[in-house]
């Protein structure tokens, strides 16, 4: 019998390694736990190069930082799984419901949305749904999210437009930036110097109307735009 592999990532370690161990003393199930992005995603790089069985399921703290949001390190971990490792299905453990944030993940191809303090059978029973095609959402939290996605709809068109009035070499620097590249790596990628690269990122910020790499990441995501190769 193939057990269903599953990666719990969450940055209270002792709650990772518990769940962990009780989802492994299933007789179908085998986990393991970890702590924080770089190292899920080190691990996962790892077996996507041939190093293990690979992942069927990743539970993923919605809180962890990293997860849901670009950093300077990188992508947002669930950015990189739905990019890298498609077949991988993500499910976000949440200590409260968000249904901004459960919108934002369930648009970046997460499969499910639980309550850290849901009962194991609960999630057992979401683990094996989502490896079947499902999506699983508390029903409190759906009217929210289906609120969310619209509004999302709604003001992608500007978003949109925001990013046309963009030059060439500006979508360039952005898509480096939705890539989580730096300054210094972004001036090495495309030829130019670093107070240049600084400059359009400035020019970046102020045409799409926001004040952090971080705020442009997530408009651009949101408006569609694939991180430079």
């Amino acid at each position: 019998m193939d057990r269903i592999r599953v990666l719990v990532v969450d940055e209270h370690r002792i709650f990772a390694e518990s769940l962990a161990t009780a989802l492994a003393a299933e007789a179908d199930v085998e986990a393991v736990a970890l702590g924080g992005v770089p190292a899920a995603r080190a691990l996962l790089e790892r077996t996507r190069a041939g190093g293990g069985r690979p992942f069927g399921v990743l539970l993923l703290d919605a809180g962890l930082e990293g997860a849901l949001e670009a950093t300077a390190e990188g992508p947002a971990l669930l950015t990189w799984v739905a990019e890298a490792l498609p077949a991988l299905r993500t499910v976000m453990l949440a200590a409260s419901d968000d249904p901004a944030a459960a919108a934002s993940a369930l648009t970046l191809d997460a499969r499910g949305w639980v309550a850290k303090d849901s009962s194991l059978a609960r999630l057992l029973r979401v683990i094996r749904g989502v490896l079947h095609g499902e999506t699983h959402l508390p029903p409190a939290l759906l009217t929210g999210v289906l609120r969310e996605l619209q509004a999302d709809r709604r003001h992608r068109g500007e978003r949109a437009r925001l990013v046309e009035s963009l030059t060439p070499r500006e979508l360039e620097v952005l898509r480096c930036m939705l890539a989580g590249l730096g300054r210094k790596a972004v001036a090495e990628r495309l030829y130019l110097s670093p107070h240049t690269v600084r400059t359009h990122m400035q020019n970046v910020l102020g045409k799409l109307g926001v004040h952090s790499t971080l705020a442009a990441v997530a408009l651009a995501r949101r408006a569609g735009i694939p991180p430079a190769e």
